[in-house]
């Protein structure tokens, strides 16, 4: 039995009122009553006396169409009399952006029919292993998907499933040192380096700069001759801010302060994030964030790799 939302009048028995209702909800779907499964309709049942203002079902445990939305229609409907409102459906396989369109189809032409309103919008939820191609598809202009569960496939990143990390020397006795290959990917910047990133006056990002640790670092306002990573010719840029990025954590196997809270990690990283342009995060052939080379570190790469005196 349970009370009306307002807490005015009896309680109802609301078995019977699904009872009623799955009849109603089948003949209008064109359906046999006995088609949608009894123990998934006592599972929502539990659930919606349980949490009758939180009521949630799981459509695809059976069969979407002949079992999971005629079960939470007569369900959700059940509720609706008492003046409840379900909290969503959730997806869980099969084309999920097809489905919610397709779901969403059925909520409009049920709640037309039997005049409730409100069963229109209710909220659709998906999951099962979204990537980020499947995440920009169900987010996109049109899509039915009003909830997207992010598990596993986002949060283990399995594209980059590892970070392979090699030491290479960049200085021995105090004199530069830099790995020769014919693979350029594989070739080593020599020398201590120090790193900044530098702004625009609008505070966007211009480029990122590597230069030898002993060198004066780039000052706001100030105008610097750069090396783009590929580029033939320097490039000239004059940054409203300057950023140092390389901060010492740890030293001789001792933390040198302590370390962020996982709270402040994550404000960090979205900071980071949005100040990346549309170009960079796209997902199809994003654009290379530029990084450039000080005049003095370009210098000294040209000259190891000609072999010329330091």
């Amino acid at each position: 039995v349970l009370a009306p939302a307002a807490g005015e009048g009896p309680g109802v028995d609301l078995a019977a009122s699904v009872k009623e209702w799955l009849e109603r909800v089948c003949a209008h779907l064109g359906l046999g009553v006995q088609e949608p499964h009894p123990g998934e309709r006592a599972a929502f049942l539990a659930y919606a006396l349980a949490f009758p203002r939180a009521f949630h079902g799981l459509l695809d445990s059976y069969s979407v169409w002949r079992s999971g939305l005629p079960n939470f229609l007569a369900v959700a409907l059940a509720l609706g009399e008492l003046g409840y409102r379900p909290m969503g459906v959730r997806l869980d396989s099969g084309d999920l952006l097809q489905l919610a369109q397709e779901v969403r189809t059925v909520f409009r032409a049920t709640a037309a029919h039997f005049q409730v309103p409100w069963l229109e919008s209710v909220p659709i939820a998906v999951s099962n292993n979204i990537d980020e191609e499947e995440l920009a598809r169900l987010a996109q202009e049109g899509s039915e998907v009003n909830v997207i569960g992010i598990g596993t496939s986002v949060v283990t990143c399995p594209q980059q499933p590892s970070l392979g990390c090699v030491y290479k020397l960049v200085s021995v006795g105090g004199q530069p040192r830099m790995k020769m290959t014919e693979d350029p990917e594989k070739q080593t910047l020599p020398g201590s380096k120090a790193a900044f990133r530098l702004l625009g006056y609008d505070g966007s990002l211009l480029l990122d700069l590597l230069q030898l640790a002993e060198e004066p670092p780039p000052q706001a306002g100030q105008e610097l001759r750069v090396w783009p990573q590929g580029a033939q010719e320097p490039h000239t840029v004059r940054p409203a801010q300057v950023e140092p990025l390389l901060r010492l954590w740890v030293q001789q196997g001792q933390l040198c302060e302590p370390l962020p809270s996982l709270a402040e990690s994550r404000a960090f990283a979205q900071l980071s994030l949005s100040r990346l342009s549309p170009e960079h995060k796209r997902l199809q052939s994003p654009a290379l964030y530029q990084v450039a080379l000080s005049e003095r570190l370009r210098a000294l790469v040209d000259c190891l790799r000609g072999g010329g005196p330091l």
